[in-house]
């Protein structure tokens, strides 16, 4: 057993946790952009949806998850707080304004399909879910925006690979959405959603080679990362996973398909972080051993989240296996 007295002066079990956080800290952004995602992609979509059916199941299919998926975020930004507190200041005192867009984001795509139920008028309904649509492709375009600084070291809020990593992560969206909605719908409106994915997954490889593209010709100081074994095999891995998406989906493999969508989600988080370590600051200077913590607090965290992290893994099991399968005739958000 680890001394209790080591634990001020000793990682825990030797363990290289400045290492461990770090990919902790991507695994939860991947975790909420793989499951917030389909919900953003959904109120993309029903953008497509004239039908009022139609628009009833989009908003049934999301209405148990939407706002449980919303906790890796939270603790996405719980983590980076406590292992990370002076890259946590640093992004929010350079990116204050894009941070609060995307919480602005997040709050009228919650609101909006809450508000849209409340009155089966045609003209509140038709404004809600015109703000249910803006919520859910602003925050996923803003998200991508302050990833995209994050990696760069861009001190603006405003920049042009943000901009491009913004529709990026949008058109990745939609593919997760679709995705989800061929798993939960049925009939003509899983079918109508086949094309919807193959544009968007399209739109997204495009996005994303236009940005490694940059990083190549723009970013000299990612030039080596861009090219080392990790980086390389996640885009290959991109690659494979998008032919994967597109067979599945004509195949009418649902599961399938899901599962690769995820994996897109999770290759392009894992490129960003493999572009962006050992640095976790770039314009602040600062390295993943320099920005982490000290040790005692660092080991009493990693008690913690390996206690607590299990915990919210079982949650979401309880949650998707309480509502799994496809939804059913007259259901409701």
């Amino acid at each position: 057993m680890t001394d209790p007295a080591s634990l001020a002066t000793d990682p825990l079990f030797g363990l290289p946790l400045a290492d461990l956080w770090f990919g902790l800290l991507f695994f939860i952004l991947a975790m909420f952009l793989f499951l917030d995602g389909f919900d953003f992609g959904v109120g993309a979509l029903f953008a497509t949806r004239e039908d009022a059916d139609e628009r009833e199941q989009l908003l049934s299919a999301i209405g148990p998850f939407w706002d449980g998926n919303e906790v890796w975020l939270v603790v996405f930004g719980g983590a980076l707080f406590a292992a990370f507190p002076a890259v946590y200041a640093n992004l929010f005192s350079r990116h204050y304004l894009l941070m609060f867009a995307i919480l602005g984001a997040l709050i009228v795509r919650g609101l909006a399909p809450e508000m849209y139920e409340q009155r089966h008028d045609e003209a509140w309904q038709r404004w809600w879910g015109r703000a249910f649509v803006v919520g859910s492709l602003t925050a996923p375009f803003f998200l991508g925006m302050f990833t995209a600084n994050w990696l760069l070291g861009a001190t603006t809020s405003v920049t042009l690979p943000g901009l491009v990593v913004g529709l990026a992560v949008v058109a990745l969206t939609v593919v997760d959405g679709v995705a989800f909605l061929r798993l939960k719908t049925r009939g003509d409106l899983r079918e109508d959603l086949r094309t919807d994915g193959y544009r968007a997954l399209v739109a997204y490889l495009l996005l994303i080679v236009a940005t490694l593209g940059y990083v190549y010709g723009a970013a000299p100081a990612l030039r080596s990362a861009l090219f080392s074994a990790p980086v390389a095999t996640l885009v290959l891995a991109t690659l494979v996973l998008a032919g994967v998406y597109a067979a599945a989906t004509r195949a009418d493999r649902y599961y399938v398909a899901f599962g690769a969508a995820a994996g897109l989600v999770f290759a392009l988080v894992g490129i960003v972080a493999g572009l962006m370590y050992p640095a976790i600051d770039r314009a602040g200077g600062l390295t993943v051993e320099t920005a982490i913590v000290s040790t005692l607090p660092l080991n009493l965290m990693s008690i913690g989240a390996a206690i607590l992290l299990p915990l919210v893994f079982l949650y979401f099991v309880v949650l998707y296996s309480a509502f799994s399968g496809p939804i059913e005739a007259g259901e409701s958000y």
